[in-house]
């Protein structure tokens, strides 16, 4: 009986602990931190072994094989050991994806995935079509597995969770963006995270599909050194396309077996980056065979995710937004460019290598007011101080809204839109963002 190995007991580690039990393998589970009680639960429920608080060398390296859960650097000490001994260590997705025959639409990029991928889900779903979703948001792949088995399964995929991938290959591939993010964990090198990103499409062959944002300057350049085998779908607001989607005077078009039209007024998801994630979303829906009018109904009546570009409140007729998921340079200028200013701007946490300089013109024009919300600030405030008045720094969220609203006046937009991560001052995103939804609901 073949030994797998799991590393980290987070979504996506218990996900694949539960899948290889089922599947006959001997499963050991370690963690580094300590296993929240849902999942231990799980863990003894399905009479897994596992380890907390450690990484012991000798349970560990005698595996078949290692699933490293995405949040875990590959030069982590017990990583380096096991791939000196020959153990192969993969990602959750890369494992689960042994265990399944669906057709897989799998979506990456610096900005928009999430949203891209619930909407190609919505879509799908809305269409009748037996289809899971997972990866990145939802339930882990390999936990879906445990589940059910779908027809189709839509996943979004961080650059982490491409580092493992050795076979995989979606049917669908969709490329939205790539600009600088977790440059920390990539060496500080730009080519090493888009490497990452091209991961996605290595394993595709011609009866593939890549749908890919013909505007990206990064993705065409990569597109030529890393000639691509699937069919292309290319999506654009600059140029007209023969097979994929464009717009022109304030209209979708798509183009594929299938033609048809639908006004920017009609879709649900408003802004020049959620164009792009419509038109990514419209070709894979078209491309596994969904009528049109689906397509138009779904694009039409979806809602989007919390904590992006989240109304929560006006306030004295100031409106606070929760962009909280914005976590690097380039989903702020999203935001930026989305919403109408004056804006009092929350901005901050962990610094993942960024260049605020990408932003300094959109800050100029839309921001009023800056709030810094992170414990150092100093490299916001060096960047912006010459241009923006005043910087006022906060170490809570109850703090910078407070703030924020007495710098604000009727008719203004006060942004949490913070470009960094969050594990200085809250355990996730999600957290950032509750917490600032509650102290606006509290003023």
């Amino acid at each position: 009986m073949k030994k797998i190995v799991v590393l980290g007991a987070g979504e996506s580690g218990i996900g694949a602990a539960k899948l290889a039990k089922i599947k006959g393998y001997r499963v050991f589970v370690s963690d580094k931190g300590i296993i929240k009680d849902d999942a231990r639960s799980v863990l003894i429920n399905n009479n897994i072994e596992w380890e907390e608080k450690q990484h012991t060398e000798s349970l560990i390296l005698d595996a078949d094989e290692i699933v490293k859960s995405p949040g875990i650097p590959d030069d982590v000490p017990i990583v380096v050991s096991a791939k000196e001994k020959g153990i192969p260590v993969i990602s959750e997705i890369e494992f689960a994806y042994r265990f399944t025959d669906a057709k897989i639409i799998a979506i990456t990029g610096s900005n928009g995935k999430t949203t891209t991928t619930l909407l190609t889900y919505h879509i799908l779903k809305n269409a009748g079509l037996n289809v899971g979703l997972a990866g990145n948001v939802g339930k882990s792949m390999a936990g879906l597995l445990t589940e059910f088995e779908p027809e189709f399964i839509v996943l979004e995929l961080s650059s982490f969770q491409l580092d493992g991938m050795v076979s995989f290959k979606p049917d669908i591939a969709i490329l939205l963006n790539i600009t600088p993010d977790h440059l920390d964990r990539y060496g500080y090198r730009f080519e090493n995270y888009v490497e990452s990103k091209f991961r996605l499409i290595k394993n595709q062959n011609p009866s593939d599909a890549l749908i890919y944002n013909l505007d990206d300057e990064v993705i065409s350049e990569a597109l030529k050194k890393n000639k691509p085998h699937a069919e292309l779908f290319p999506f654009s607001l600059e140029q007209k396309v023969k097979k994929g989607a464009y717009t022109r005077k304030e209209i979708i078009n798509i183009n594929l077996n299938q033609k048809f039209t639908m006004s920017l007024h009609e879709i649900a998801l408003q802004g020049r980056h959620n164009t792009y994630n419509t038109m990514a979303s419209s070709i894979a829906a078209s491309l596994v065979d969904i009528r049109k009018e689906n397509i138009k109904e779904s694009l039409s009546d979806f809602k989007n995710i919390p904590h992006r570009l989240e109304f929560v409140s006006m306030v004295n007729g100031i409106e606070f937004i929760n962009d909280s998921k914005a976590t690097n340079i380039n989903a702020t200028w999203y935001a930026l460019e989305t919403i109408k200013g004056p804006v009092v701007w929350i901005v901050g946490g962990i610094d993942k290598g960024n260049d605020y300089s990408m932003i300094e013109k959109m800050v100029a024009d839309k921001v009023k007011a800056i709030v810094c919300l992170g414990k150092d600030n100093k490299k916001i405030i060096e960047a912006f101080e010459d241009i923006i008045e005043p910087i006022e720094e906060a170490e809570s969220a109850e703090d910078a809204v407070q703030k924020a609203y007495y710098l604000a006046r009727p008719g203004e937009r006060v942004l949490l839109s913070p470009a960094c991560a969050s594990f200085d001052l809250f355990d996730s995103y999600e957290e950032r963002g509750d917490k600032f939804k509650m102290a606006v609901k509290s003023i």
